[in-house]
């Protein structure tokens, strides 16, 4: 059964830096994509992040240049740089992964970033 655990979250001011891990566990295979969405209350779910095994990513617009994605394939793990924070990006953070072998893909619980003004 593959499960993602998010570890990183946490309160931060404004201006400041978390770093966001996430591995999934479960699985034999490395996953095609692996990524970051977020979901801020009252809002819906939206794509932060994405990268695929073959190191393309995508960032959304609102987080270019100051959030970085990257990942181990080796580990199965997914990692998010998040710099210059601002309390607009308050929200729960959720790890993505999809794996075509398997037919689905995986969401974790979440975790939350708290970014005070």
């Amino acid at each position: 059964q593959v499960q993602l655990a998010e570890f990183g979250g946490g309160l931060v001011q404004f201006g400041g830096s978390l770093r966001l891990s996430c591995t999934a566990s479960g699985s034999a295979e490395s996953f095609y994509a692996m990524g970051w969405h977020r979901q801020a209350t009252g809002l819906e779910r939206e794509m932060v992040a994405r990268m695929w095994s073959d190191g393309a990513t995508v960032v959304a617009d609102s987080v270019k240049g100051r959030f970085t994605i990257s990942r181990d394939n080796a580990k199965n793990t997914v990692y998010l740089e998040m710099n210059n924070l601002k309390p607009e990006d308050t929200a729960h953070y959720y790890c993505y992964a999809y794996s075509p072998k398997i037919g689905r893909d995986f969401w974790g619980q979440g975790t939350l970033v708290a970014v005070s003004p």
